[in-house]
C-alpha cells in the first residue's frame, strides 16, 4: 500500500515533467495523453486507498528524512486517514475532469503542452499538501500550489491584465503566507517538532501557556499560533480582506479557474484548519476570528456577485461566498460539515466554471452576459448541467449543496462560539443572495431575448464531447454527493481525523435530530433557508425574465450603495492607493534620499570629495623646492628632539 501512496502524488509529477520538458517531441496528443493517464492512475489509486482506509487502515509515517538537527527531524511523510482519503478523491476526480475538458478548451492555443504540464504539476502540489503528516511538507505543498497558480493565472502572459492578475495573486498570498510561516515557526519553537502527531499530543499540555506578542501584554500561545495559521488560510482560501486576488484570477484560462476555485488551491486553507482542529479547539478566540471572517466573506461577496456581468466573475464571487460558508463551519467547530461542503462545492462549482467555459467557447470568447441570452436551444447539454450546478449552489433539495449548506446554517444556529449569532444571520442572508445570483446567471445566459450579434448567432452550437462529457460526469455528484451526508457527517466518518471538544457540541445537537436524507429534504422544504433561496430565485426570474428593464432602475435607485457593491467595496482601489501607492512613495523616498543623497551623495561621492580635498592639501606640501623640504626637515627634527627631551626628563 505504501507504493500506492507514492504513486498518487508522483504520477501527476511525472506527467508534468514529460509534457513540460518533452512537449515538442511528443506533440499535443502525447502531452494530453500522458498527463491524463497520470491523473487517471492517481485517481484509481486514490479509490483503492479510500477503500483501504474505510476498512480501518491508516498510515502515518516518514518517506524521506531531509535534515536532522539534534532531536528535530525535517521529513517528507504521509498521513493517510479518512480526511486525507476524501480529499485525494475530490482532487484527483475534479483534476481528471479538468484535464479532459482542457483538450477541447485549449485546442487552438499555442501553449497547449505547457498548459497540460502546469495543471498536472498543480495536481501534484495539492496532493502533497493534503497527504502531508508534518508542517514542513504542508508548507512545501502550500507554496507549490501558490507558485503554479501564479504560472497558470498569467498563462497568457502577453495580456497586461493577466500579468497584473498573477502578480496580485502572488503578492496577496505572500501576505497570508507570512502569517502562516510565523505560525509554523511558533510551533517549532514551542513544541520542538513539526510532526502533526507529536504536536497534537502535546497541545493540551501547553493550552494555558502565554507569550508576550507586545511587551507587557500576554497572549495565549495557542491563540497566536492558530490565528497566524488562519492568516495563511485567509490568503489561500481568499477570505476577507485577502480576497481581492481571486476574482482577478479569472484572467487565466477557464480550466484552471475550475481547478483553482473548485477543488484545489482555495480549499487548501479549509483543509488546513480542519486538519489543525486539535489546535483550534483549544482557542476560543481563534474560533471566533474564523467564524466572523467567514461570515463577513459570505455575505459581502454574495452581494457583489449580483452586480457582476462577466460570467466567470459571477462564479468567482460565488466561490468566495461558498468559501465563507466553509469557514463559518470551521469556526463553529463543525469541521465535518465544512469538509463535506468542500466536497459538494468542488463538484457543482466545477460544473459552473466548466459550463461557463463551454458558453465562452460557443460565444467566441465573449464573457459578458449582457451579450448572451437564449442559449438553451443551441446548447442543451451545457444548459442542463449548468442549471444543476446553479440549483446545487443555491441550496435547493435534492441537490448536493442543499445538504451541506443547510447543515452549516443549522450548526451556526446551535453553536455557542462568540460571533455565531452574527454568522447565522449572514448565512441566512447569503442563501437569498445565492439563489439570486445563481439563477440570474442561468436566466441571463440561457433564457430571454438573444442579445448576441448576428455572426455569433449563426455559428452557435453545442461544444465538443471532450467539453460536455466532464460536465455530465461532474453534474452527477452535484446531484447525488449530498446524499452521503448520513455517513460522512452524522456517521462519525472522520473519526480521530478531526477532534472536537465536548463544549463545542453543535454537531452533536444536530446529530440527535437527523433521521435520514429523505427526512432532511422534507424538513428542508419547510425551513427558512429553502424559502430564502426560493425568494432569491423568484427575484432573479422577475428581474431578468419578466421585467428585464428593472435591474437598471434598481441600480439607479440604490445609487451610491449599488456603486459601492459593484466596485467591490473599493478594496482594489484602497489596496492600490495604500499598499501599491505607499510602496511607490517609499521606493521613491529610498531612491531620492537613501540612494541618491546618502549612498551616492554622502558615502560614494562624499568619500571621493574627502580624498580629493586631502590630495589638494598634500599636493601643496609637494612643491619641488629644496629649501621648502629643508625647512620642513629642520622643523621636524626640532619637534622630535623636543618630544624626546620632554618624555626623557623625569617629572619632579
Amino acid at each position: 500500500m505504501k507504493t500506492l501512496y507514492l504513486i498518487i502524488p508522483f504520477a501527476p509529477l511525472a506527467g508534468a515533467i514529460i509534457a513540460g520538458l518533452f512537449g515538442r517531441a511528443i506533440g499535443r496528443a502525447g502531452a494530453h495523453s500522458v498527463t491524463i493517464l497520470s491523473v487517471l492512475i492517481s485517481f484509481v489509486c486514490s479509490v483503492i486507498v479510500f477503500q483501504d482506509v474505510l476498512a480501518g487502515n491508516v498510515f502515518n509515517g516518514s518517506v524521506y528524512t531531509w535534515i536532522t538537527m539534534g532531536e528535530t527531524r525535517l521529513e517528507i511523510g504521509f498521513l493517510v486517514d479518512r480526511l486525507t482519503a476524501i480529499m485525494m478523491l475530490v482532487v484527483t476526480f475534479v483534476s481528471l475532469m479538468v484535464h479532459i475538458y482542457t483538450i477541447g478548451y485549449m485546442a487552438e492555443d499555442p501553449g497547449y503542452q505547457r498548459f497540460f504540464s502546469y495543471i498536472s504539476l498543480f495536481t501534484f502540489s495539492m496532493l502533497m499538501l493534503v497527504m502531508a503528516n508534518n508542517f514542513l511538507q504542508l508548507f512545501f505543498g502550500w507554496e507549490a500550489v501558490g507558485l503554479v497558480s501564479y504560472l497558470l493565472i498569467g498563462f497568457w502572459y502577453t495580456r497586461p491584465t493577466a500579468i497584473y492578475a498573477n502578480m496580485k495573486a502572488f503578492l496577496v498570498n505572500r501576505v497570508g503566507d507570512f502569517g502562516f510561516l510565523l505560525g509554523i515557526g511558533l510551533v517549532l519553537a514551542h513544541f520542538g517538532t513539526l510532526d502533526y502527531s507529536a504536536v497534537f499530543s502535546q497541545a493540551p499540555g501547553v493550552a494555558g501557556k502565554t507569550i508576550e506578542v507586545f511587551s507587557g501584554s500576554p497572549w495565549l500561545l495557542m491563540s497566536v499560533i492558530c490565528i497566524c495559521l488562519f492568516v495563511g488560510a485567509m490568503g489561500k482560501s481568499a477570505q476577507f480582506p485577502l480576497h481581492v486576488w481571486l476574482p482577478d484570477s479569472m484572467e487565466g484560462p477557464t480550466p484552471i479557474s475550475a481547478l483553482i476555485h473548485a477543488a484545489t488551491m482555495v480549499t487548501a486553507g479549509i483543509f488546513m484548519v480542519a486538519r489543525m482542529s486539535p489546535l483550534f479547539e483549544l482557542s476560543q478566540t481563534a474560533l471566533s476570528v474564523v467564524l466572523v471572517i467567514g461570515a463577513i466573506t459570505t455575505l459581502s461577496m454574495a452581494m457583489v456577485a449580483i452586480t457582476q456581468f462577466d460570467i466567470k466573475r459571477v462564479v468567482a464571487y460565488s466561490t468566495l461566498s461558498q468559501l465563507g460558508y466553509m469557514t463559518m463551519a470551521l469556526g463553529a467547530s463543525a469541521y465535518s460539515v465544512g469538509i463535506f461542503h468542500l466536497m459538494t462545492h468542488a463538484f457543482f462549482k466545477a460544473v459552473l466554471f466548466l459550463g461557463a467555459g463551454s458558453v465562452i467557447i460557443a460565444m467566441h470568447h465573449e464573457q459578458d452576459m449582457r451579450r448572451m441570452g437564449g442559449l438553451k436551444k443551441y446548447m442543451p447539454i451545457t444548459y442542463w448541467t449548468v442549471l444543476i450546478g446553479a440549483l446545487a449552489n443555491a441550496g435547493f433539495p435534492p441537490f448536493a449543496g442543499f445538504f451541506s449548506k443547510d447543515t452549516i446554517i443549522e450548526a451556526l444556529h446551535a453553536s455557542q462560539t462568540p460571533g455565531a449569532g452574527f454568522a447565522y444571520l449572514a448565512g441566512l442572508a447569503g442563501v437569498f443572495f445565492g439563489g439570486l445570483y445563481s439563477l440570474r446567471l442561468v436566466f441571463m445566459t440561457f433564457h430571454g431575448k438573444e442579445r448576441m450579434d448576428e455572426h455569433t448567432r449563426e455559428h452557435l452550437h453545442e461544444t465538443p464531447w471532450v467539453v460536455t462529457l466532464p460536465l455530465v460526469l461532474l453534474a452527477i455528484p452535484s446531484v447525488a454527493a449530498g446524499w452521503a451526508i448520513g455517513a460522512l457527517v452524522y456517521g462519525d466518518y472522520f473519526g480521530s481525523s478531526i477532534q472536537v471538544l465536548p463544549e463545542h457540541g453543535a454537531m452533536a445537537v444536530l446529530k440527535e435530530h437527523f433521521h435520514g436524507v429523505w427526512s432532511m429534504m422534507l424538513h428542508g422544504l419547510t425551513a427558512l433557508p429553502f424559502w430564502l433561496a426560493l425568494a432569491g430565485a423568484v427575484t432573479a426570474w422577475y428581474l431578468y425574465i419578466a421585467r428585464p428593464d428593472l435591474p437598471s432602475v434598481v441600480a439607479r435607485r440604490f445609487g451610491i450603495l449599488y456603486a459601492l457593491v459593484e466596485r467591490k467595496y473599493g478594496f482594489d482601489e484602497l489596496y492600490s492607493w495604500l499598499l501599491a501607492g505607499g510602496a511607490r512613495i517609499a521606493g521613491n523616498g529610498l531612491w531620492k534620499y537613501g540612494d541618491v543623497r546618502i549612498i551616492d551623495g554622502l558615502v560614494v561621492n562624499g568619500s571621493a570629495r574627502l580624498v580629493n580635498l586631502f590630495s589638494r592639501l598634500v599636493r601643496r606640501v609637494q612643491s619641488g623646492l629644496i629649501y621648502h623640504y629643508a625647512f620642513v626637515m629642520i622643523i621636524g627634527v626640532f619637534l622630535l628632539m623636543t618630544a624626546f627631551l620632554v618624555f626623557r626628563t623625569p617629572m619632579k
